[in-house]
């Protein structure tokens, strides 16, 4: 499916029953700082650093990515709560290099172990949004030292899954989100949190 017809489908989506927030209308009321159903990824990524008491207004964010279901409503989200927000993609130049500028990380590109210890600067919040099947031994291997209880996991199963952090960034960063079990459970979350926020906005 191109992107046309996934733009076509969200077009087929009341704005009031929009719990993923993808719709234009969701999207327009974000940009305008007037959010009602917000993208889940996103929000529960924002639920996570307030909860953790991560100060973003007045930091530096950078977010790696620019989907329309997580990197743009993210810089927006952050964007509204007063960060200074870049946005990277596969064309930035010197990707490392602006990362590594970064108080806040977010990570939503789907290429596993993408950002290394040389994106992140020594006590950044990094956020890894990627959830990425890896099947191959090399990429196994390249991710995990010889007898990491996850290269042991890839070995029994043929298979385990990653983020776009690599896992050294562990030993850099201030705090860093897991995968699985990090940025994944929240964006559940949020979407039940919006299904029940639109369902009480219809019986107002």
């Amino acid at each position: 499916m191109g992107p046309g017809a996934e733009h076509a489908d969200f077009h087929t989506i009341d704005p009031s029953k929009d719990v993923d927030g993808f719709g234009a209308a969701s999207v327009g009321l974000l940009v305008q700082n007037r959010p009602k159903l917000v993208a889940c990824t996103p929000s529960g990524v924002i639920e996570l650093l307030q909860r953790e008491r991560i100060q973003i207004a007045g930091r530096h964010a950078v977010v790696i990515g620019r989907s329309d279901i997580v990197g743009k409503p993210m810089a927006m989200l952050l964007l509204h709560l007063d960060a200074t927000v870049t946005i990277c993609h596969s064309k930035t130049p010197h990707l490392a290099e602006v990362c590594r500028q970064a108080d806040i990380l977010v990570a939503a590109v789907g290429r596993p172990g993408l950002v290394t210890r040389e994106f992140v600067k020594p006590g950044a919040t990094v956020i890894d949004v990627g959830v990425n099947r890896v099947s191959d031994p090399a990429v196994a291997s390249r991710l995990f030292p010889a007898g990491h209880r996850r290269l042991l996991l890839f070995q029994s199963k043929g298979s385990v899954l990653v983020g776009d952090v690599h896992p050294e960034v562990e030993d850099v960063a201030g705090a860093l989100t897991p995968v699985p079990g990090g940025v994944g459970p929240l964006t559940i979350t949020m979407l039940m949190a919006n299904t029940l926020r639109a369902a009480r906005e219809r019986v107002r």
